[in-house]
């Protein structure tokens, strides 16, 4: 029983989904309890419709909890990759080639849930989820 456990791909699922999904929360709930102000001055800023400020709650609040619960998690990974794409163009473009005074990338967090995310959408949910894994796009 040991070696199945620690050789389990539903289990490795349910990690990343955990830590991708449940991580990306804080930022939503952030934004839930001070707006999204800064995120509509940026979008004008880039000559964007300010009114997609208000998707970020669907990308860092909606899309992180069905990725936690495993509920149509390939699309709602896409979604929160598409975040990441977008929070860079838009805040960290300068930083894109930069390393930190620590000699890491300067934007290792946003490749994470970038990289987290897209190895969800190819990975699926898994078995330890709401839908048991079973759909195409869980």
């Amino acid at each position: 029983m040991g070696a199945n456990v620690i050789s389990s791909n539903d289990l490795g699922k349910l990690l990343l989904r955990l830590s991708v999904g449940g991580l990306m929360l804080f930022h939503g709930v952030h934004k839930l309890q001070h707006g999204v102000d800064f995120i509509s001055n940026m979008l004008a800023e880039a000559g964007l419709p300010q009114v997609l400020s208000y998707g970020v709650f669907v990308g860092e609040v909606i899309a992180p909890l069905m990725i936690v619960l495993g509920i149509l998690s390939r699309p709602a990974a896409l979604v929160e990759a598409f975040v990441m794409l977008m929070a860079v163009y838009l805040v960290h473009m300068g930083e894109l080639w930069q390393l930190t005074e620590h000699g890491g990338y300067a934007l290792e967090l946003q490749a994470l849930y970038f990289f987290g995310s897209l190895a969800i959408v190819f990975l699926g949910s898994g078995r330890y989820s709401v839908s048991g894994g079973n759909g195409a796009l869980d």
